[in-house]
């Protein structure tokens, strides 16, 4: 009987001096699972370092890697579609190159599946980051799970496994406003959890700010939620509602107590306030807008510069 095959996606953006160390993980836990095979699929986001070349460096070497290297940096949400389109195993991982998820608990990850787990999804119990990022992240997760209409758990990252028939499902999904982590949880399928603690980045440096997650959260929130229209649609009703007792107030006053209608900081108020709500619906609006906007010009949500196998 053919052995199955594994394929894991590295996703990489300035990783030289973590890509030999990924590698030597990777193929430590293929050493060890020797009932399967293995194929590494680094994806390279146009890296501005050495990151290309150290990984076709040890891609002469070793014919289980396959080098995806993409035309500019299209972001981390490419990166893993890319390493996704490009998998040919029967099971697929996600890891990122900067090895601060442990590389081996891909072995949990593997016994889950042989159990018979479609999907098996790594759940972060705590992290070495700093206590503000890791405040901000977990901040982030208990609001997009309250707010989006699936289920995805809290403090969970990219790093997990696909089975095939999951990793077809993400694949071939027709959408170009991704987020990988929602789609996920989206498809459904038999889920188990690994849990584990994030390590700190021992090399290089983080390309990713405070403005990056920022970006990436709202790509989750406006990618599956409805909920900000549906703020919108009643926060709307609330202001006419009471506007018209605000209105009806003034109207009575001035006919049973002769009070007079001037008063303008009030009225420069509520122009300033009412004009702020409208702007925020506007902006939440456009926002959606653009989604709409991205996925009608179909343009790919990658495109490779070369492709590199032994």
């Amino acid at each position: 009987m053919a052995k199955k095959t594994i394929s894991i996606g590295i996703m990489c953006y300035n990783e030289e001096p973590n890509i030999p160390l990924v590698y030597k993980a990777l193929s430590q836990i293929a050493n060890k699972e020797k009932k399967y095979n293995f194929e590494f699929i680094f994806v390279d986001n146009c890296s501005t370092d050495s990151s290309r070349n150290e990984i076709e460096k040890i891609a002469k070497i070793d014919k289980r890697i396959t080098g995806i290297f993409l035309s500019r940096n299209f972001g981390p949400e490419a990166s893993s579609q890319a390493s996704l389109d490009h998998a040919t195993g029967d099971a697929f991982i996600l890891y990122e190159g900067d090895m601060q998820d442990p590389a081996d608990k891909i072995t949990d990850f593997i016994r889950e599946w042989e159990k018979g787990f479609d999907v098996v999804v790594g759940v972060r119990t705590s992290s070495e980051e700093g206590i503000f990022m890791s405040s901000i992240r977990r901040t982030y997760y208990k609001i997009f799970r309250a707010i989006s209409n699936i289920d995805i758990p809290v403090n969970a990252g990219s790093f997990g496994l696909l089975d095939k028939k999951a990793m077809l499902a993400i694949k071939n999904l027709p959408e170009k406003y991704r987020f990988y982590r929602g789609l996920r949880a989206w498809i459904g399928f038999k889920t188990a959890f690994v849990i584990y603690k994030r390590r700190k980045r021992q090399r290089g440096k983080s390309s990713y700010n405070f403005f990056s997650y920022l970006h990436h959260a709202e790509r989750s929130f406006f990618g599956f939620s409805y909920l900000p229209l549906d703020i919108i649609v009643y926060l709307g009703l609330f202001l006419v509602i009471l506007s018209f007792i605000w209105i009806l107030t003034y109207i009575f006053s001035y006919f049973f107590f002769g009070q007079n209608i001037e008063n303008s900081r009030l009225i420069l108020f509520a122009v300033i306030f009412f004009g702020g709500i409208n702007l925020l619906a506007i902006s939440i609006i456009g926002k959606y807008v653009q989604v709409m906007v991205e996925e009608t010009k179909a343009r790919p949500v990658y495109i490779v510069e070369k492709i590199l196998k032994k």
